[in-house]
């Protein structure tokens, strides 16, 4: 069982937990540690790089898309201490995320023929947008999965880009900020190899994720020894149920020395 879940979604980005219960929350998993890491949001419910609440240890992170060459990877900053940079380049990504989501709505409003209760505002993912269709009374969704597979996802319809910074702009910005940068989900990409690949410009890659079904992790432990990473691990929880995958107490240990 894990004490430390280091991927955490709230309500600031796409899930559905308050700031506020994050720490409960972690206790109620059995948790000693968690990392809020909201998707290119910085969480302004926690000021510091890492916290002491309610006897649970929280580390300010975030996770950040970026653009590596013909593909997009997520990185996961950990123990932000935030720059004008970053901030900057932050607030430039909100809105352009907020007219990415507005066009989303709106598509999905004509073609569905409902109107959605969505509030376009900083934060707004895809998963709230499908939480909106599947609570709609008047479409034929009641989960938020076939919404992704039907109309938004990746190559669908009604999906639209967003501009993100480059694989090397977004590193260095979170260098700048962050203790701890690594790789999210390798084993998630089309191209692992190509993903993982990335990580030798890195300092941490995360080993433990709830991936669907079993997974063969040798190429993940491979560029672990190669790179001397740090493995990372968390639930990438966009729900209110933690620890479905994170770090035992000798990993976390070696993060939070990193910390």
């Amino acid at each position: 069982m894990p004490v430390a879940d280091l991927h955490v979604h709230t309500t600031t980005s796409d899930g559905t937990l308050e700031p506020a219960a994050l720490p409960a929350a972690a206790a109620e998993a059995g948790l000693s540690a968690v990392a809020v890491t909201d998707h290119d949001r910085l969480n302004p419910a926690f000021d510091g790089p890492v916290l002491e609440r309610a006897g649970v240890t929280v580390v300010h992170g975030i996770e950040l898309r970026v653009q590596a060459t013909d593909r997009r990877v997520d990185l996961l900053g950990y123990g932000v201490e935030p720059t004008e940079a970053l901030t900057a380049t932050l607030e430039a990504i909100q809105r352009d995320r907020m007219g990415r989501g507005r066009a989303i709505v709106e598509g999905l409003e004509d073609r569905l023929g409902v109107r959605l209760d969505v509030e376009v505002e900083p934060g707004l993912g895809r998963p709230d947008i499908a939480r909106a269709v599947a609570a709609h009374p008047d479409t034929d969704y009641d989960h938020p999965t076939p919404v992704f597979e039907d109309h938004i996802g990746d190559g669908r319809p009604l999906y639209v880009a967003r501009e993100i910074p480059t694989f090397e702009r977004g590193r260095a910005l979170l260098a700048e900020a962050c203790a701890l940068v690594g790789l999210a989900h390798p084993l998630r990409y089309d191209d692992p190899a190509a993903a993982l690949a990335l990580t030798a410009d890195l300092d941490a890659v995360e080993r433990h994720y709830p991936y669907a079904g079993a997974v063969d992790q040798t190429p993940v432990d491979r560029a672990i020894e190669a790179h001397d990473l740090v493995p990372t691990g968390g639930s990438d929880a966009h729900g209110e149920t933690l620890g479905a995958a994170g770090l035992d107490a000798a990993g976390w240990a070696r993060v939070r020395e990193r910390l």
